[in-house]
């Protein structure tokens, strides 16, 4: 048994968001160089060799062609499909919805390391400690609620409930509760259990008056617990009865909510995803649009939380699926919501279609008027996002009359302009000018002049679209982005090549240091790789026994280094940047 030994961890950077980890660098490197990645993934995805990588299909989105890679000489994995990038820490994480800690301790057990006792700062001991004990508070007020609804007290809730046609089985699987008219009974119910009333009051399950101490936040209401994407309880809703205001009411932000990132239903959507059954998810606007759908048989319906859809709600979609199908009611306010979350999933790659669903409001009266088979049609025929676009603002003008058909044709153009791949946009062009009888050429030019005008992304978000204030002078400020653009490609493409083969190191390292890098996570990650490859090539009997693929610096060990998640997946892709057309 290898024995790992404990060091002071390095310092955070300053303006770095990097933390003190729970082990050492030098621990962390160990581990993660005693496994091998393409053995540990291999036990869960199916991988080939394809030249000097291997392939499998995704297991973070559904595909039908092998896209993932995993390189031995790197040990990293990147899909070219989804965008997914990491370490063998990050996969565990990801894959079996490990903690950091957790995925430590089997990777160690796997290669026969004893792992020290866990190295946290104070600050950071405390801060988990604190999120434990938040999810223990939800957890156990979900149970409250929970058995509440069930009980004589419940019979309101429950009345309304299935009123609704909800089932004993859905309403037990979403984990649906109630809590009553008392005032403090369920603050009495936390104490009882040894809570203390600031970490109640923390959890958001409690307000704080004055005049009254700690009150329960919620009552009267049919409870909604919001789970995490590993199922754990970490915030609620409430649905009033009767005609209080408001008609809902969600937990604050705490430590462990933030409303932004989360979507309800995820935790069960996800593993429809993850298991292959559907490979889309159903974007919805209600805690029970998603219950309906789940209950008829729609398992991928996810919502977002009360509030509007936001930049990360999207970005945490498209670490499952590449395609949504918009669900929201067909009221004015949901074709709002739908213009305006076309763009923004847009940006986050991921696709849109838009289910109609009228003559009915809402999913939930669509499936129990019209069922499930005809849903399912409305599924399979749901409309091309950018064509329900255009057909709502065609709504605002009249095509029989010259000028405002001009002024229709103009919005189609700047619209046209947020398409940032060329053949997409030409695709469009084209589809537009048949479809409207617009000349191709004459729509061409007038797109190619308002995207130099500077008609960019805005142009897929809702309303009319706003030519902005050129710069004084646009083309030196497009050549300025478009130089930044490549210097940062090519950062990522010279740090490629490097971890391909380290010895093209030594070929430019009098050339090149860290400091000629972007600042930011480019520079970062080429000052940890760059110190490890002088650490390696300045010790010629290491070279000589380890020879110039030594797995002691691969870019594994440069990803491990970032505790933030994003910023993982982010250096990952860094070290996995390719010209198109080539792999």
């Amino acid at each position: 048994m290898q024995s790992a030994s404990l060091r002071t961890s390095t310092c955070p950077r300053a303006g770095s968001r990097r933390a003190v980890l729970y082990y050492s660098d030098e621990i962390r490197n160990q581990v993660i160089s005693a496994n091998d990645i393409v053995d540990v993934i291999g036990q869960y995805v199916e991988l080939k060799r394809s030249g000097s990588q291997y392939m499998g299909l995704c297991p973070f989105h559904s595909e039908h062609t092998p896209s993932f890679s995993v390189s031995r000489t790197k040990q990293v994995y990147h899909c070219f499909g989804c965008g997914e990038s990491g370490n063998v820490i990050t996969f565990l994480k990801k894959y079996n919805n490990m903690t950091y800690q957790e995925a430590m301790e089997y990777l160690a057990s796997r290669a026969g390391i004893v792992l020290p006792k866990e190295e946290a700062s104070p600050e950071q001991k405390e801060r988990n400690k604190k999120r434990d004990i938040l999810f223990s508070i939800n957890k156990d007020t979900a149970t409250y609620y929970y058995r509440l609804l069930r009980s004589p007290k419940g019979q309101k809730g429950m009345a309304y409930l299935k009123g609704r046609a909800l089932s004993d089985k859905t309403m037990n699987q979403f984990g649906l509760g109630y809590a009553d008219g008392g005032n403090s009974d369920l603050v009495r119910y936390l104490q009882e259990k040894g809570y203390s009333s600031k970490d109640i009051l923390d959890s958001g399950v409690a307000v704080f008056r004055e005049k009254d101490g700690l009150k329960d936040k919620f009552w009267n209401r049919v409870m909604y617990p919001i789970m995490d994407a590993s199922g754990r309880v970490i915030a609620f809703g409430g649905r009033v009865m009767g005609d209080g205001i408001p008609k809902y009411l969600n937990s604050p932000e705490t430590l462990i909510f933030e409303k932004k990132k989360n979507l309800y239903g995820l935790n069960i959507a996800r593993n429809t995803v993850r298991n292959k059954d559907k490979d889309y998810f159903i974007l919805c606007e209600g805690y029970m649009d998603v219950i309906s759908q789940h209950q008829a048989g729609f398992p991928m319906a996810i919502a977002s939380l009360g509030t509007s859809f936001t930049v990360e709600q999207a970005q945490v979609i498209r670490r499952y699926v590449t395609h949504v199908f918009l669900a929201y009611d067909s009221d004015g306010a949901g074709v709002r919501a739908a213009m305006r979350n076309i763009g923004i999933l847009r940006d986050a790659g991921v696709s849109a279609r838009v289910i109609d669903l009228r003559p009915y409001k809402d999913p939930d009266e669509f499936c129990k008027n019209l069922g499930t088979e005809e849903y399912q049609k409305r599924i399979d025929n749901a409309e091309n996002s950018f064509y329900y676009q255009i057909r709502q603002i065609e709504g605002n003008y009249r095509l029989d009359d010259p000028e405002s058909r001009t002024a229709f044709y103009h919005e189609i153009a700047k619209r046209l302009c947020g398409f940032d791949d060329e053949m997409e946009r030409e695709n469009y062009i084209s589809a537009m000018a048949q479809k409207y009888g617009i000349q191709r050429d004459v729509l061409s030019r007038e797109v190619a002049g308002y995207k130099e005008a500077g008609i960019g992304r805005q142009s897929f978000s809702e309303g009319p679209v706003r030519i902005t204030p050129a710069p004084q002078n646009p083309t030196a400020q497009k050549k300025a982005s478009s130089i930044e653009k490549a210097k940062l490609r090519n950062e990522g493409l010279l740090l490629t090549w490097i971890s391909d083969d380290p010895d093209v190191y030594l070929q430019i390292r009098d050339y090149i240091g860290p400091e000629d890098f972007s600042e930011g996570l480019a520079r970062e990650a080429a000052q940890d790789y760059f110190k490890m490859l002088e650490e390696h090539y300045g010790d010629p009997l290491k070279v000589e026994a380890e020879g110039t693929k030594a797995p002691g610096f691969t870019p594994a060990i440069v990803i491990g280094s970032f505790e933030d998640e994003d910023e993982q997946k982010d250096v990952a892709d860094i070290f996995n940047t390719r010209i198109k057309g080539l792999t």
